[in-house]
């Protein structure tokens, strides 16, 4: 070999190195020019570069002028067009080659392999063994095991297994570190075991793997032995238990862990910060977040997008939503989890708007959403009862096929339920080629939230009956339609069969849906004697729940002391002061109702104000009480008046028991008359075209006279109103609730 084509050899690695694909044409045109005739060697380095680089055409282009190629031309070219996944011109090179070694098999192998083409990479291994075992190598075991574990083929992953041991490779850690990583994916932890400990000479990179098999399959106390056990560490040894831990659950060991590295002073990489941030973000451990913080800015890893997101992560975790902001906002470099961090801190803090509008900024930034961003942006149209957007989103999952992944279908389920579309909901669902629990309870809690007993409890009966397993939140959307349809043994026999059948244990949720039940029933008293004997009190929602059943049945004992215990657990939740006294007012006590809003602004108890809203052409007009601020009030006004006359000749009597103000009887029906939700469905009438439904969402729950006065309503205009309260859906239609008398 010539000094020139060495030093040009030289500087075409640089060039690989560099990723510099013009600079490698510049010397290619130079090598033209001053050497006549180059060397096969030189040829061979240009072949390597460009298929580096690559670029494919011209790597051909050299290959087919070397006057003499050799097997190492040959096997560049074979290793090109492998590596690029250009398999149709690598058979035809392969089958071209007047000689073969076991590199130019293990380039056909792996370019197979490279497109999970089992069957190809099979029948090329048996060609290669048929070829001579003696072209057998690690490289070829280690492509094989990879190929199996990948696709899950444990079979075949068995089956080399055996080749190895018989070609006497058993020894070989490069080929032991893949095989133990096949076993342990498969959740065949022991035998990953077994390979490891008949391997005579073992490194870091097999004590790692196996570190890593026994995390995987929760072996968590094996890890912790093994890596106490280990001579030497490297900080990979670090970071794979501190990983494991914090996929295990185990997130102050995770945190521990990492101060015991921190104090060994050992380098760390995006991994280990990724891992110590989620493992906060788990904990809601603030403090130990932003300590991290610090050292992630002090070690430069605040330029590393994994390092970014995860820090998005966990402030948004802790609820410290304007720091994530500002992490994300400094982050030079973004990408799809980045974006979708923030969008999906923001739905679960409760802004789901800015989570939209998050979702809008990342596509304007040219980021394609994937299956879970897309997913988590229709949960936020979802909570936000925003049917126009969500459907919008539910058209961007048909066009990009995200349909397809059961994520995104079931935030489409969930979203339709909310909204009230329960037969969108479930025309969705049936048209699922996959359903897991997810989906089943996201339609269970729909048809519950409409308070459509028998289609609840029938769907889960189908959902038992394909053998999959219910959850907490299924029960509660199953307990919450028998408590609404009135049907009291049922919700009993559904309670109990939570822990004998399921293996659920009662949470808090599950035990304010069996108070609810009984006291939906007037079976108060029975209520309290459940409540006596639950193993936790009642949360506030508990104690409203029983307390408004009080108001309802007149029971101002058991009122009395629902009240008296919300007051004890949440001295400023309202609820307590306003359903005790609306049971006094019902009696005529209008001395304890007094005495009542005297205790609410000694204690600086306010009332949160009832407010509607509807969505009209893009823009959402909110109503409150005896609300005149809309420019439309005149005509909203003129219509309620319009209506009320109609209602009034139709038999409708207002129930005056729900106002809380000892006024004239004319001035309770005036206040009656203009509640939040009777203003937001004038407006619909009169701005939303004939046929088309109506739909109201209001803060609180709605009052007794306006779910009877909107029936009226629906029958007098013939229109389809849906409201959708803090409690549950209500749907008029024809003079009738979709909740029946169970409101």
């Amino acid at each position: 070999m010539s000094s020139n084509s060495n030093y040009y050899c030289s500087l075409l690695k640089i060039c690989t190195e560099t990723r510099n694909r013009s600079q490698a044409k510049k010397i290619h045109c130079h090598i033209l020019r001053t050497i006549k005739d180059p060397e096969t060697f030189l040829l061979n380095n240009l072949v390597n570069a460009y298929g580096k680089l690559g670029d494919l055409t011209y790597a051909r282009n050299v290959f087919d002028k070397i006057p003499q190629p050799n097997l190492f031309s040959w096997n560049t070219i074979l290793f090109t067009y492998s590596k690029s996944g250009n398999l149709s011109d690598m058979n035809d090179i392969f089958n071209r080659m007047p000689k073969r070694d076991g590199v130019s098999w293990n380039s056909l192998i792996s370019g197979y392999a490279s497109r999970a083409l089992v069957t190809d990479a099979v029948n090329g291994y048996n060609s290669m063994l048929g070829d001579g075992a003696a072209n057998l190598n690690r490289i070829t075991f280690s492509t094989m095991l990879i190929l199996s574990s990948s696709q899950g083929c444990i079979d075949l992953g068995r089956q080399i297994h055996g080749q190895i041991v018989k070609f006497g490779f058993g020894s070989y850690v490069f080929v032991g570190c893949p095989l133990m990583d096949m076993y342990s994916k498969a959740g065949f932890v022991y035998d990953a075991k077994q390979v490891f400990d008949e391997t005579p000479e073992r490194n870091l990179v097999m004590y790692n793997t196996m570190i890593t098999g026994f995390l995987r399959c929760g072996m968590v106390e094996d890890s912790w032995s093994l890596f106490h056990s280990m001579r030497e560490k490297d900080p990979i040894s670090w970071t794979t238990m501190i990983t494991g831990l914090t996929q295990n659950g185990l997130y102050k060991e995770a945190i521990d862990l990492f101060r015991e590295m921190r104090t060994e002073g050992l380098v760390m990489d995006q991994f280990t910060f990724g891992s110590m941030l989620t493992a906060c973000g788990g904990l809601m451990a603030l403090k130990e977040g932003k300590q991290a913080h610090a050292f992630v800015i002090r070690t430069n890893h605040m330029d590393n997008v994994f390092v970014g997101s995860a820090l998005v992560d966990m402030y948004c975790k802790c609820k410290r939503i304007a720091f994530a902001g500002a992490v994300f906002k400094r982050m030079t470099h973004k990408n799809v989890v980045s974006w979708t961090a923030l969008l999906v801190g923001f739905g679960q803090n409760g802004y789901s708007e800015e989570a939209i509008r998050v979702f809008c900024d990342m596509q304007r930034n040219g980021i394609n959403p994937d299956y879970y961003t897309l997913g988590s942006v229709i949960s936020s149209c979802a909570n936000l009862a925003s049917l126009e957007e969500g459907s919008q989103f539910h058209g961007q999952a048909l066009v990009s096929g995200l349909f397809s992944f059961t994520t995104v279908s079931n935030a489409l389920v969930t979203l339709y339920s909310k909204c009230g579309s329960i037969e969108d909901a479930n025309r969705l669902f049936n048209e699922m080629n996959f359903r897991d629990e997810v989906s089943w309870t996201a339609l269970v809690s729909g048809y519950a939230q409409f308070g459509k007993a028998d289609e609840t409890i029938d769907l889960f009966q189908k959902m038992l009956a394909h053998g999959l397993k219910p959850d907490e939140v299924t029960f509660v959307g199953v307990l919450s339609a028998c408590s609404r349809a009135g049907l009291v043994e049922k919700g009993y026999q559904y309670f109990e069969s939570m822990v004998k059948e399921h293996g659920i244990m009662p949470v808090v949720d599950h035990y304010t849906c069996m108070i609810d039940l009984l006291s939906r029933a007037g079976r108060l008293e029975e209520a309290r004697c459940f409540i006596n004997k639950m193993p936790m009190p009642p949360d506030a929602i508990g104690w409203s729940t029983l307390l408004s059943s009080c108001r309802l049945h007149g029971n101002l004992e058991v009122g009395k002391w629902a009240a008296a215990s919300l007051q004890e657990l949440e001295p400023n939740n309202p609820a307590g002061y306003i359903l005790l006294s609306s049971i006094y007012a019902a009696k005529g006590k209008w001395n304890y109702v007094s005495e009542l809003r005297r205790g609410m602004r000694d204690k600086g108890v306010r009332k949160e104000p009832g407010c509607s809203w509807i969505k009209y052409k893009g823009k959402v007009h909110i109503f409150s009480a005896d609300d005149q601020t809309s420019p439309f009030s005149d005509q909203i006004y003129a219509e309620l008046d319009k209506l009320n006359h109609k209602m009034i000749e139709e038999g409708y009597v207002p129930d005056l028991s729900t106002v809380l103000h000892d006024v004239e009887e004319s001035e309770k029906k005036k206040m009656l008359n203009f509640h939040s939700e009777r203003l937001a469905i004038a407006f619909a009438l009169i701005f939303i075209p004939p046929g088309l439904p109506i739909r109201i969402v209001k803060n609180l729950r709605v009052c007794g006279d306006c779910h009877n006065a909107t029936k009226y309503i629906s029958k007098i205009t013939q229109r389809e109103i849906l409201v959708r309260d803090a409690v549950r859906f209500h749907l008029f239609k024809d003079g009738t609730c979709s909740c029946g008398d169970f409101w």
